[in-house]
């Protein structure tokens, strides 16, 4: 045996699965190196007793060959359930080897075989399996054939079995598998894989080399040569048999929804140049194999040129240049709105409409997010059963971004609230709009909230996390916020100060820097060192609306002025990976409203904490009465992290007439607006008991206000507060009859961060007769088509009663 050629792996079928008594006992003979598949050597043999093989194993230990449990294992394969039928759990089982789908026979496939399926494919266990092609026949290839698993293994190729393609069945037995619909924990997303064939070489990164002068000006890069980083080296990639599909792929990658073809006669005469000056190594490069990629043949909706055909050098054997003739492969993309120059013009005319149907929610990247769409007027969410890469990456591209690099499910990015729009999800990847595709009603497979499928988008480099850093911090995550801009035609680094400085603020440099959320927007960092030589002030003023990709596209003052000047009081962050997200039950608020003429005698305590209207002062108290538009609010926390109060206990506030502590001064804004957004009547609610008061089936309370105990919402949670408790109410004694807009704001005052700000507000429209009040159509902010509401912009001037 010849350890430079191949070691041979000895393993007993009757080791992998126990044998019935009178079975024979047989190994199999696996060559594991070199270029052969799995089972391209296998001799079978014969042990007259368990006694035999023990010496034999013997053997092979003193020999340095112990033998592996793990005799076809290279690697995790790919699987998928396909036919007929709308259960995601269930179908013909399918794997993916050597980039193509293929089939598995049902001989010897078994329960034990199928749970390995099925927890492989992101299941807790198997329930059964189905023979003889139940699902429908395939097509192409018989992968496997007599599969034999134990049951413990993580992946199907782990399992022993005849080698890949060695089978004598036909279609008719392809095999069936039915999982239990419910996922395991820790199953969350199907991520893009570099790997490239069997081996697992990796093609790490693809980039454009800026050719021509004005696309090296300019960010992002969108023209230019295609280059491939394979096995930590930087190739080009030969443009013969190049084609739109593969410029397609490469787009997508680098965050560019779309491609449009290059001016290749323009392109080859600057080559040709290039070959021709003696001063330029490009010539003795050419003849390099190693400085190619010899072909990609893509169908172009992979999510990465991983998943093409790729081929890195020519056929082995044939001693030819990878790249006769040829030239590097140049692409041109076409970046998506957000990332166009100011004054560049849409290539085609887009319809608002259209680029409302679809939206991310609650990510803190940009291009990522909760997937929701606009049907019926109105936004809801999508199921993620059969959510998969290709679906994503549709919704990528139809945002202006490029290919899903991430498809999520189990609600990974927080829940919704609101409609199930869509299920099962089966687009080919050619749609401009998820609406192209092939779905079911979200309501016709049970699906919840907690199935809310959500995605992670290339998107393209701007540079922008260049231009800022955090300086001081006890971790990465925090310290002050020093930007680098030009001064007088020079770019320098400095911090930015901290008047107006708020979580919308915040948001923006935590984003830019690949950290997440803010968790606090921070005044007063005199207790961090910044970098020395940065310490002055360079910017000032800035007022962020918390969407923006950079803190450099914010509003900000021309000439710098800071009121506090440097130092101390310079502007800083503290980022987290995840954030709570409150939301109001509005179906509640609906069906709980009324009014109640309340004595004076009985409101001493809720006028100290000023909950009525400003006329209450100038009544004869005790006698007398208000008159309260009651009704109660459920707050959930549908987010990734716990709200929590943002100062601690130590800082709570007494209050002796309610007898309780309140963790934050305003929680909750409630107002009456006249149809002009005029304030009519206003109302407040305090957080004097911000507690679960209930949570899911199988999850524990972790927070109550009994004996001063800690404050907060547990993700999943909710916090009620009932009608029939002070100050859940609106003052509209001096109120007279007619028609309304009723508002809650949660959060109002950004005093605890948030993973999404717009849907904190909700609203109802109001009908009161001086008698009688009818609530109807209550909505969050962010609920129903855009024309229908406002912006964040004009929702915040909104709340401070400014239109």
């Amino acid at each position: 045996m010849t350890r430079g050629v191949g070691h041979l792996l000895f393993l007993p079928v009757w080791h992998q699965r126990g044998l019935r008594a009178g079975e024979r006992r047989s190994a199999v003979f696996t060559h594991s190196a070199g270029a052969l598949a799995p089972a391209d050597l296998a001799v079978t043999m014969t042990w007259s007793s368990p006694a035999t093989f023990s010496l034999f194993l013997l053997l092979l230990l003193l020999l340095g060959q112990a033998p592996p449990s793990n005799p076809q294992s290279l690697g995790t394969v790919k699987l998928r359930l396909v036919g007929p039928g709308s259960r995601p759990e269930e179908g013909r089982l399918e794997v993916l080897h050597q980039g193509q789908w293929g089939t598995v026979c049902d001989d010897d496939f078994g329960l034990q075989e199928a749970t390995v399926a099925c927890r492989q494919l992101g299941f807790e266990a198997a329930l059964t399996w189905a023979h003889s092609a139940k699902y429908g026949q395939g097509e192409g290839p018989i992968w496997l054939d007599n599969v034999r698993c134990g049951g413990t293994e993580s992946s199907l190729d782990q399992c022993g079995s005849n080698g890949w393609g060695v089978s004598d069945c036909s279609h008719s037995e392809d095999v069936g598998v039915v999982c239990h619909p419910k996922r395991q924990r820790g199953y969350f997303s199907e991520k893009v894989s570099n790997a490239l064939g069997p081996q697992g070489r990796r093609l790490e990164e693809v980039r454009l080399k800026p050719i021509l002068a004005s696309a090296k000006r300019r960010l992002p890069v969108t023209e230019g040569a295609v280059e491939v980083k394979y096995e930590g080296h930087w190739r080009q990639v030969c443009d013969q048999g190049w084609t739109m599909n593969n410029s397609r792929v490469v787009c997508g990658m680098l965050g560019f929804p779309s491609e449009v073809p290059v001016n290749n006669p323009y392109y080859r005469k600057v080559w040709n140049l290039k070959l021709k000056d003696p001063k330029s190594r490009l010539k003795g490069l050419t003849n390099k194999n190693s400085f190619w990629i010899h072909r990609v043949n893509c169908l172009g909706t992979e999510p990465h040129m991983a998943n093409c055909q790729v081929q890195v050098a020519p056929a082995q054997g044939k001693l030819r240049p990878a790249c006769p003739g040829g030239m590097h492969a140049v692409v041109n993309c076409v970046a998506g709105p957000r990332f166009r120059p100011p004054k560049a013009k849409p290539r085609r005319k887009e319809s608002r409409e259209e680029e409302l149907r679809v939206r991310l929610r609650s990510g803190a990247q940009v291009g990522e997010g909760r997937v929701e769409v606009l049907m019926n007027r109105q936004w809801g969410t999508v199921c993620d059963h059969r959510w998969d890469l290709i679906s994503a990456s549709v919704v990528c591209r139809q945002l202006g971004f490029g290919s899903a690099r991430e498809a999520l499910f189990g609600a990974q990015l927080g829940q919704g609230l609101g409609p199930i729009h869509l299920s099962e999800v089966r687009c080919r990847g050619y749609e401009r709009t998820l609406s192209d595709c092939l779905a079911l009603e979200g309501s016709q497979n049970g699906c919840q909230h907690d199935n809310d499928a959500a995605v992670r988008c290339n998107v393209p480099d701007m540079g922008f996390q260049s231009q800022v850093r955090l300086a001081g911090g006890r971790s990465p995550e925090e310290g002050i916020v020093e930007v680098q801009v030009e001064v007088n035609g020079v770019q320098r680094w400095g911090t930015v100060c901290s008047d107006h400085w708020g979580l919308n603020e915040a948001m923006v440099v935590c984003r830019q820097l690949g950290l997440g959320f803010a968790s606090h927007a921070i005044k007063d960092t005199w207790y961090w060192q910044g970098t020395p030589g940065a310490g002055e002030v360079v910017m000032s003023g800035v007022g962020c609306l918390g969407t923006e990709q950079a803190l450099q596209q914010c509003q900000r003052h021309g000439p710098v002025h800071c009121s506090h000047g440097t130092g101390r009081f310079s502007a800083g962050v503290s980022c987290t990976s995840s954030a709570p997200d409150l939301v109001m039950n509005a179906q509640l608020v609906q069906e709980t409203a009324y009014l109640e003429d309340r004595p004076l005698s009985l409101l001493y305590c809720a006028h100290e904490e000023n909950c009525l209207s400003r006329s209450a002062d100038h009544m004869d108290w005790p006698y007398g009465h208000r008159r309260l538009l009651r009704f109660s609010s459920q707050i959930y926390n549908l987010g990734r992290a716990d709200f929590r109060p943002k100062t601690g206990r130590h800082s709570w506030i007494w209050h002796q007439c309610h007898r309780h502590y309140h963790s934050i001064e305003v929680f909750t804004h409630y107002d009456l607006l006249t149809l002009n957004g005029s304030k009519v009547a206003e109302g407040h609610k305090a957080s004097f008991c911000l507690e679960d008061t209930n949570c899911p089936a199988g999850m524990q309370r972790r927070y109550a206000c009994a004996n001063f105990g800690e404050q907060g919402v547990t993700v999943g949670c909710w916090d009620t507060y009932r009608h029939d408790i002070d100050c859940q109410w609106v003052d509209i004694t001096d109120v007279g009859p007619g028609d309304y807009i009723f508002q809650v704001v949660v959060n109002p005052k950004y005093e605890v961060a948030e993973s999404d700000f717009s849907n904190n507000m909700m609203r109802c429209r109001c009908k009161y007769d001086g008698h009688r009040v009818w609530l109807h159509n209550c909505h969050t902010g962010d609920s129903y088509r855009a024309n229908a509401e406002l912006s964040l912009e004009q929702e915040q001037r909104l709340r401070n009663n400014l239109i």
